[in-house]
């Protein structure tokens, strides 16, 4: 190698070590840190700036990924959501898996990525599943919110709650242990193992047991029926034979109190073991007129798909980025504030049962 060569290939090392130096200094020279991808949600809304008076943009496009899309109750959701989008001139669309594993969702993310939504609204079947796609979705401005059920914080702006989820999974138990005098084996019969609002309603559930007034009241099992119909019917009836003394059985999925319902309804349980948790009015009409259920409850997934549309579009016009006590306004819903992790609560849950049942029709 000539001498000219070696100080040029000198030059060409020192070049190269000094530009690893400055990205070590700003990036990490190997690539992006776990606490840098952690971060980016947050570094982008900090340097974002909410103008609260910013008209809502015309023609955003904005699309629903639920956690399945033959689910009766997440139809509702997103055909109200959709509609609340044509209100302030978007176009909107629902798309997502036949199943709800945890990671069916992601190659619905990536699409829509390359569909350059404006928005993307998600009814989580994995906290963390997700996250990957979801946070190269916010790396190209396009807005996330997560509904019905939650993704990690650091994956979306904003989460929009049916109703506070403590009251939620606390009032379930308080529900069922006044039908059973406080006393029995009772059992849970949940959607996925991962489903975050799931998984969150059964912890304070738990946490509700263990007050002193519920000592006589045990919790023998919890059963997943993946949000599956027949899945669930059959988790119900194994219930029922491994635990010949069960009393009551809570399901907080709207799937799995219906197949519960059909199963108790057809068999000698019923009027013998109380069903009560998360349904829909016209799903569970039959069964509260037949005898089977005394009561069950839900919010109106109407209006959570509406004011989903109505915050994913603020978000989208720059009228918030996220940030605790941000106000926007949901169309007829009125206005709403964020709280804490960029939670936004629809209201409190109502209770079906007789005397109100025929009030309501979704």
């Amino acid at each position: 190698m000539s001498a000219h060569s070696r100080t040029r290939r000198r030059a060409t090392l020192t070049a190269t070590a000094a530009a690893c130096v400055l990205a070590v200094t700003l990036a990490g020279c190997s690539g992006t840190t776990k606490n840098d991808t952690k971060n980016d949600a947050k570094e982008a809304a900090s340097s974002a700036k909410a103008d609260p008076n910013a008209p809502l943009k015309k023609g955003l496009k904005i699309a629903f990924l639920p956690k399945q899309i033959n689910n009766p109750y997440e139809k509702i959701v997103d055909d109200a959501g959709i509609g609340a989008v044509k209100e302030f001139g978007g176009s909107g669309k629902e798309v997502g898996p036949s199943d709800a594993k945890a990671s069916s969702q992601v190659s619905y993310i990536n699409t829509l990525i390359q569909q350059r939504q404006d928005a993307i609204l998600i009814a989580a079947n994995d906290p963390n599943a997700v996250c990957g796609p979801l946070k190269q979705a916010m790396k190209q401005d396009i807005k996330v919110v997560a509904y019905d059920s939650d993704t990690a914080k650091d994956c979306r702006q904003l989460f929009i709650n049916q109703a506070s989820s403590e009251e939620i999974g606390r009032s379930q138990v308080q529900h069922l242990a006044k039908q059973l005098d406080y006393k029995g084996e009772i059992a849970i019969l949940s959607a996925t193992q991962n489903a975050t609002n799931q998984n969150t309603w059964i912890g304070f559930m738990k946490d509700e047991l263990k007050k002193p007034e519920y000592k006589d009241l045990k919790l023998v099992k919890v059963a997943y029926g993946d949000d599956d119909d027949q899945k669930s019917f059959q988790e119900t009836q194994g219930l029922l034979k491994a635990y010949p003394k069960l009393k009551g059985i809570i399901s907080p999925t709207t799937v799995g109190i219906a197949a519960a319902s059909r199963y108790i309804s057809d068999s000698s349980y019923k009027g013998k073991v109380v069903i009560n948790g998360l349904g829909t009015p016209n799903q569970m009409r039959k069964y509260v007129k037949d005898g089977t259920v005394e009561q069950f409850s839900l919010w109106d997934p109407k209006k959570l798909g509406y004011l989903g549309s109505y915050a994913a579009a603020a978000l989208a016009s720059g009228q918030i980025i996220g940030a605790e006590g941000e106000k926007f306004k949901a169309g007829d819903l009125g206005e709403y504030t964020i709280g804490k992790d960029g939670e936004v609560i629809l209201g409190p849950p109502t209770v079906f049962d007789k005397s109100n049942i025929d009030d309501f029709d979704f």
